[in-house]
């Protein structure tokens, strides 16, 4: 996996040392676009939709602006500046990636200071510029995992709704991430649903959000992608495809294999229910040839008609269009001289709040049309117990977080008995710690994803994980990820 090494030019520059250079450069082009003029805060674009200085975000569209005027200009600034002054102490800093992390341990209590909208959009900005720890400790060798012919170091993964027009994956694989996936995307620009829209519920590490599926569109996080296969890492089928070469002289998005990227596709709002299969595979032809793997979202609570999607009315339908579009663009790269055969996986994302019946109908549709793998599952429009007495525990929207833990490896438990096992699963939804990860691998899954625990505890939270789940594996005796999958479901749990 890592046969080629990129030519060197220069002594290298020690990861902290790099991490701080680019923290304060990236914090003083913020500061310097606001202006230091308070009153005009409320006039200027959201720092997530400016352009960062990295070539994979060369484009950008506009996104909706936040008029919160001077408070929100102060809070950023206030968070700038200690950013800055801990950046400062570290800028000739040799420290080992456990030191980085610890910084942004320290760090991220900060941003739950401002609403969690802003401090998404500030945290994808400075996340872009690549203010981020760099991980440049192996992962343990148990935790690796394969799983439709690509390889990940490890099967902790950030899921979709994080990083959703493609700016910040980069620092995230750079972290230690197994996989990141971005999205959800949409054919057209559209500007989501209106604000405030996302809810923190801390006391039970809870998030409700109704986005409603904000993206710039197709073409900006195209042009990232594609910038970024171009110049940074090559997905793994052209890794694969690609001979080892003699001698020095190898393109550096070749010199080593890249942890997977996934490409989270969505319909637009004003799309209709009979005209959203078009919509998808839009989305595939538009990009499944910069994603490692691809996610069909038919189960977000926050675009009307969408979780219809999974009735048996649309869902063989749609399936069958986005398949084909993905074996017709696999069977032009092949054709086309200078490219490689590209033929991502497709993955079906659903809800947790299915009923027993309507699990067996997906699982059953998403078997015969020949889907590669399963996400349990989205956000949840369920109140349990505790959520609907908190604070914004009663607002419209998807729950995700702690209480969704249960609920969701419920349904990850039945999809992995109705497929027997063979269709690789993804487990998602109120994944915390190590623990609760090894928890969705034992119910089946084969790689798990978290969010709203990563967003709540930053990047901490990612080595931390790593750690846990190894130590869990240890405990009970396996010498690997895939020697715990479905271990639940087998005579005396093991």
């Amino acid at each position: 996996a890592t046969r080629r090494r990129a030519p060197s030019t220069g002594p290298p520059m020690s990861p902290t040392a790099a991490l701080a250079r680019r923290g304060a450069r990236a914090l003083a082009a913020s500061v310097t676009r606001l202006g230091f003029a308070p009153g005009h805060a409320s006039s200027r674009r959201g720092l997530a939709s400016t352009r960062p200085d990295a070539d994979l975000a060369r484009s950008s569209s506009p996104s909706s602006s936040s008029h919160s005027g001077p408070p929100r200009f102060a809070a950023l600034l206030g968070t700038a500046a200690a950013s800055a002054g801990a950046y400062a102490f570290l800028l000739d800093d040799e420290q080992s990636s456990a030191a980085q992390f610890k910084l942004f341990e320290y760090l991220a209590p900060a941003m739950r200071l401002i609403d969690p909208e802003t401090a998404h959009n500030v945290g994808i900005e400075l996340l872009a510029r690549g203010v981020a720890p760099v991980e440049t400790r192996r992962d343990p060798p148990e935790l690796a995992v394969d799983a439709w012919g690509l390889r990940f170091a490890n099967p902790i993964g950030l899921a979709a709704g994080f990083d959703k027009d493609a700016k910040a994956f980069p620092a995230l694989e750079a972290m230690g991430f197994g996989f990141v996936e971005i999205g959800s995307v949409t054919p057209k620009p559209q500007p989501g649903n209106p604000k405030p829209r996302v809810f923190r519920l801390r006391e039970l590490g809870a998030v409700i959000n109704r986005y409603g599926f904000n993206s710039e569109g197709h073409e900006p996080a195209r042009t990232r992608l594609e910038a970024y296969r171009a110049n940074t890492r090559a997905t793994q089928s052209e890794f694969d495809a690609t001979p080892s070469p003699e001698g020095a002289g190898v393109p550096p998005r070749l010199a080593e294999r890249g942890a997977p990227v996934g490409v989270n596709l969505g319909k637009n709002k004003l799309t209709p229910e009979a005209a959203a299969a078009d919509d998808y595979a839009l989305g595939v032809r538009a990009m499944g040839h910069t994603a490692d793997y691809i996610v069909v979202n038919i189960s977000s609570p926050n675009t009307p008609g969408l979780r219809a999607l999974q009735g048996k009315a649309h869902l063989k339908g749609l399936l069958r269009r986005v398949l084909a579009a993905r074996d017709e663009s696999a069977k032009r790269s092949r054709t086309t001289p200078g490219t490689h055969a590209h033929k991502p996986p497709v993955l079906l994302k659903i809800a947790p709040d299915l009923t027993d019946s309507d699990i067996k109908d997906v699982v059953a549709a998403a078997s015969s049309c020949g889907v590669d793998g399963i996400i349990v599952s989205n956000t949840t429009i369920a109140r349990p117990d505790g959520v609907a007495a908190m604070k914004f525990g009663g607002e419209a929207g998807g729950l995700s977080g702690k209480p969704l833990m249960d609920p969701s490896t419920e349904v990850l438990a039945r999809v992995y008995e109705l497929t027997e096992g063979k269709i690789p699963l993804v487990g998602c939804g109120g994944v915390a710690s190590g623990r609760d990860a090894y928890e969705k691998i034992r119910a089946g899954a084969s790689l798990v994803q978290t969010y709203t625990a990563f967003a709540y505890e930053g990047p901490a939270l990612v080595p931390a994980m790593k750690a846990e789940l190894a130590a869990c594996l240890r405990e009970d005796g396996y010498e690997s990820v895939a020697g715990a999958i479905g271990a639940a479901h087998r005579k005396g749990g093991r």
